[in-house]
């Protein structure tokens, strides 16, 4: 099904389908075994040292032969050096986001590094294409992490219309074989999957928080901080409750970077007080699988929908 497609050829993968890049959770051992079992692993950089990212990229070329990426958050203020870093390392392929990428685009290009943005909005997308990327994420807002305002059905088939040449990449709400085939039906080239990969045995996220995707449902996920202009999805527990209570107090987006409700680091695991960032789909999810079996489950899936589709249109 997938020998002929556009994102596969362009990054050198088997399936069209990348884990993202999600920070403090993509690390090393996710990344090699999503990248082992034909997709793209992508390296969280987030907020990282420039130490940390070159130690994790060498790592994980030590753990598989095939092309894996690096998420770059360019509101990082060590970005100027993890740019250095992912070309001294040649890593493969740079996906960006919280930022404007087009400056540093023809830097990675020089050195044959594929570039991927991910963006909210299919003008977005259009302007990346014309500025020489190589592909394009385009994230509805069913996704974990910090949202935008367009759902994923309406914002992929509005992307690919826009696009001219390059590969269009679903995220946002997507975990199985059927939200997968239902993204290519409606335009994308591959998908990216994040909550699902949380869920893989390689991942290194505390096992509490994985009991909590686990048995979250629709209702369990919230979105906080829409005033500040920057809106993130994550699941309910004590410090969403307290942050819900700060926001009723109609604060000044200022005042967000001074609050203490951060809560503690994802691996810490401790469910109450950690910030949980999870995408609606985890209703949907209820177990852990090593990232292969994900993989070949959400292909085998999408695959059999394709010909059942298919075998109804000729009869």
């Amino acid at each position: 099904m997938f020998e002929n497609n556009k994102l596969t050829k362009v990054l050198g993968i088997k399936y069209p389908i990348i884990q993202g890049g999600m920070a403090g959770v993509s690390e090393r051992s996710l990344v090699s075994a999503v990248s082992n079992a034909g997709g793209l692993g992508v390296i969280g950089s987030g907020f990282a040292t420039p130490e940390w990212l070159a130690e994790e990229i060498k790592e994980t070329k030590k753990l598989t032969d095939k092309p894996f990426g690096v998420n770059l958050l360019l509101q990082n203020p060590n970005v100027a050096e993890l740019v250095k870093i992912i070309i001294r390392e040649k890593v493969p392929v740079v996906f960006t986001g919280g930022g404007n990428p087009i400056e540093l685009i023809p830097y990675f290009k020089q050195m044959d590094i594929k570039v991927v943005p991910v963006v909210p909005s299919s003008r977005l997308a259009a302007k990346m294409e014309a500025n020489g990327a190589d592909a394009v994420v385009v994230e509805g807002l069913e996704s974990g992490g910090h949202i935008g305002e367009s759902t994923t059905m309406c914002l992929v088939p509005q992307a690919k219309a826009q696009l001219k040449n390059i590969p269009l990449i679903a995220a946002g709400g997507i975990y199985d074989g059927k939200t997968m085939a239902a993204a290519m039906i409606m335009g994308a080239d591959g998908v990216q999957i994040g909550t699902r990969f949380m869920l893989a045995n390689e991942c290194m996220v505390h096992e509490n928080y994985k009991k909590a995707i686990i048995t979250a449902k629709d209702e369990d996920i919230i979105v906080l901080a829409r005033f500040t202009g920057h809106p993130i999805r994550l699941i309910k527990n004590q410090t969403t409750e307290n942050f819900k209570k700060f926001e009723e107090r109609n604060p000044f987006p200022e005042e967000v970077k001074s609050e203490k409700f951060a809560g503690s680091k994802v691996n810490a695991g401790n469910t109450d007080t950690a910030l949980m960032l999870c995408g609606i789909c985890a209703g949907s999810l209820d177990k852990e699988m090593p990232a292969k079996e994900i993989i070949e489950e959400i292909v085998s899936e999408c695959e059999q929908i394709a010909k059942n589709a298919a075998d109804q249109l000729l009869n």
